[in-house]
């Protein structure tokens, strides 16, 4: 483990919001642990050890039913710990994945099988190194074939250069963390209504409204980052997702308390509809009620 390197929550609070039946936590990592499942060696992080067992753990103490697992960058392209989950879990989770243009169709139909749906772009460069936009579509174009989605996270700042390309994948986009606004900037600044304007325009867009404690300038309970996913909560009903983001990679202000995460959800989501459909309807609908062609 990094020497900076915060660790997970080690005695998350019981939330006093409730999660409806069937609730997804439909953003959160394994990492490793490394001596079963090791780290990238091309990896800018070095996490303490999260495995499965542990995030199960949190999903009943939450009081949560399934899980979509994303495969995190200090992992790198070997999804192993991912797909170890995923065959623990059974239908109770599903996976992104991250692939590079070598993988065989045999090893995406393995992936499928085993629950994954989607691959993340990552387009973040502190945390990976850039690749050619030709290489992402390429893999975009085979993945649709399977019915998956992509995953794209990037930063704000980024969102201007990287529309274009987005705009032209062949799938669904789902946006990681509302595309990391700046919320010093409030919800009416043009930065953040070009994010909206994004996903008006663009109806295979979603989005996921989630990681307050990465957005935060005030820190807990996270009300300056509120306004933007409400915004997004009422304005797309239908296409928003939540996650706890356990365990938290690379968090340098302060050590999240998952319970109190899973509270800002009635203040985002304020009516039992749009808790049903962040949670519940929303994520079942992509992850485990889409239908899936398989290649050969």
């Amino acid at each position: 483990m990094d020497a900076d390197y915060l660790p997970f929550h080690s005695n998350p609070s019981k939330p006093t919001f409730r999660p409806p039946p069937g609730a997804v936590d439909a953003h959160c990592h394994v990492f490793g642990p490394e001596s079963v499942f090791p780290y990238a060696p091309e990896r800018k992080y070095t996490p303490c050890d999260a495995g499965k067992d542990k995030l199960f753990k949190l999903r009943d103490h939450l009081g949560f039913t399934r899980n979509v697992i994303v495969q995190a960058s200090c992992h790198g392209q070997n999804n192993d710990a991912l797909v170890d989950a995923l065959n623990v879990a059974g239908d109770l989770a599903r996976g992104v994945a991250v692939v590079g243009p070598e993988i065989s169709n045999e090893e995406l139909v393995k992936l499928d099988l085993a629950g994954v749906r989607g691959v993340r772009f990552n387009f973040v460069k502190r945390l990976v190194d850039s690749t050619p936009k030709s290489v992402f579509i390429n893999i975009a174009e085979r993945i649709a074939d399977l019915g998956w989605h992509i995953v794209a996270y990037f930063e704000a700042p980024d969102l201007e250069e990287l529309a274009p390309f987005l705009k032209s994948l062949p799938t669904t986009v789902v946006v990681d963390h509302m595309g990391r606004p700046d919320v010093s900037k409030g919800v009416e600044h043009p930065d953040f209504q070009k994010f909206i304007e994004l996903l008006e325009e663009n109806q295979n867009f979603w989005t996921k409204v989630s990681c307050p404690e990465r957005l935060t300038l005030s820190g807990p309970p996270y009300e300056d980052v509120v306004p933007f996913a409400r915004a997004l909560v009422e304005r797309f009903p239908d296409r928003v997702l939540w996650g706890t983001d356990w365990p938290h990679p690379n968090m340098k202000s302060h050590v999240p308390d998952d319970g109190h995460l899973v509270d800002v959800i009635p203040k985002i989501a304020p009516a039992p509809e749009l808790q049903n459909a962040l949670l519940v309807e929303n994520a079942f609908r992509l992850y485990w009620d889409c239908s899936s062609t398989r290649i050969s």
